[in-house]
């Protein structure tokens, strides 16, 4: 490997459309191009195409086909969940932690600023874990509520127990809607068997195309649209369909699903090397969250602090020189100049630059010993 080929490991923010994928598109930028709300031939054979992928995705999730919407991506759908929950579901209280990703955080935010809804915020333990004792806590204590927790943080990569906070949701008459983006695509999800009303995942977090995603809302969960102007996705989301999109994202979910155990497999032991190298490298050095726990973590994503280093800004854009793409949180807040909210609300006070380093199939062993070279000059 030349020293200035580019190595990217920044996998939470987006990943790289794979090539079959590509391929599976191709043909309805080219050649299938109707309007699948048409009713002629060409529009009918376009609708076949998007029924197909809903029931691609279904299929691989447990679900209906009737329970699946397609959306632009997360945030759209959760949006669209926490929107009807407090408008047209009768929810009064959003119970949520501080540790959300912005599409959830900021959502109900100013659905608490407008006096629509409760904000209420469960504690996280020093290592981000969610505090289960202070979620039932909360809804022992709230009006009809809807708790909104992710399932892999996408910045320390903690799970959390969706069993677990499903069952509270049950208890306490909850919905329980869980941000799945950063682990669609990357660990199995049974619908029939969770107690989730709703999960979302968006194709380009798992080797498909940006701006499409889909929502999973359980049958019998109802739900108004976010988007109106239109009868498509059964009334629920207004918009010409991507049919394009609709077809990637389900051979990306698709071919997740084939590979799953082995990209995992092959993924865990590159966190592990990675870990394992900078240890020896970097006495002190310290992970943030449960990143640095290989085997019950998100397994693509890795936090590091290196507390000799005072400044994360400069060691992100001495990396970037070096053609090295990684990144100081959640790539959606990327150009400001507000530092991590994950980090912040874990430990206000802890010093040292924090990056985030994310990987997928497509990463190396080799990657990883260049990388570890070009730290050692860098933080040296």
């Amino acid at each position: 490997m030349s020293e200035k080929t580019p190595i990217y490991l920044d996998n939470a923010a987006t990943t790289p459309v794979d090539p079959a994928v590509w391929a599976e598109m191709q043909p309805y930028f080219e050649h299938f191009t109707a309007n699948p709300s048409s009713i002629h031939s060409h529009g009918r054979q376009a609708k076949v195409a998007v029924e197909k992928a809903r029931k691609t995705i279904a299929t691989l999730l447990g679900a209906s086909p009737s329970e699946i919407f397609f959306t632009s991506g997360g945030t759209e759908a959760d949006n669209t969940v926490l929107q009807s929950a407090v408008l047209h579901g009768g929810c009064k209280v959003i119970i949520t932690s501080p540790l959300e990703h912005h599409a959830v955080l900021h959502t109900a935010e100013a659905w608490a600023k407008l006096g629509l809804a409760e904000l209420k915020l469960v504690r996280v333990n020093p290592d981000g874990a969610i505090d289960l004792a202070h979620l039932e806590e909360l809804l022992s204590t709230s009006e009809k509520a809807i708790v909104s927790l992710m399932h892999g943080n996408n910045e320390i990569g903690n799970l959390l127990d969706l069993n677990a906070v499903g069952d509270l949701c049950e208890q306490y008459g909850a919905l329980f809607h869980s941000d799945t983006v950063q682990t669609m695509g990357h660990y199995k999800h049974d619908a029939s068997a969770l107690k989730v009303h709703f999960m979302v995942g968006a194709a380009h977090k798992f080797h498909g195309p940006k701006g499409i995603g889909f929502l999973y809302a359980k049958a019998g969960t109802k739900f108004h649209p976010l988007m109106h102007g239109g009868a498509q996705e059964r009334n629920q989301r207004g918009g010409t369909e991507n049919v394009y999109g609709m077809i990637g994202i389900a051979k990306a979910l698709e071919m997740a699903y084939a590979s799953m155990d082995e990209h995992e497999a092959y993924i865990k032991g590159l966190k592990a090397y990675f870990i394992e190298g900078l240890q020896k490298q970097f006495p002190g050095i310290s992970f943030n969250g449960a990143s640095g726990d290989v085997e019950n973590s998100l397994y693509t994503v890795l936090n590091v602090r290196f507390p000799s280093v005072a400044d994360g800004d400069m060691l992100l854009f001495q990396l970037d020189i070096e053609k090295i793409s990684a990144s100081g949180g959640s790539a959606c807040s990327s150009g400001t100049s507000v530092g991590s909210h994950v980090l912040s609300a874990l430990n206000p006070t802890a010093t040292g630059a924090a990056v985030r380093f994310s990987f997928s199939k497509n990463n190396t062993r080799t990657e990883i010993d260049r990388v570890l070279e070009v730290l050692k000059k860098i933080v040296s």
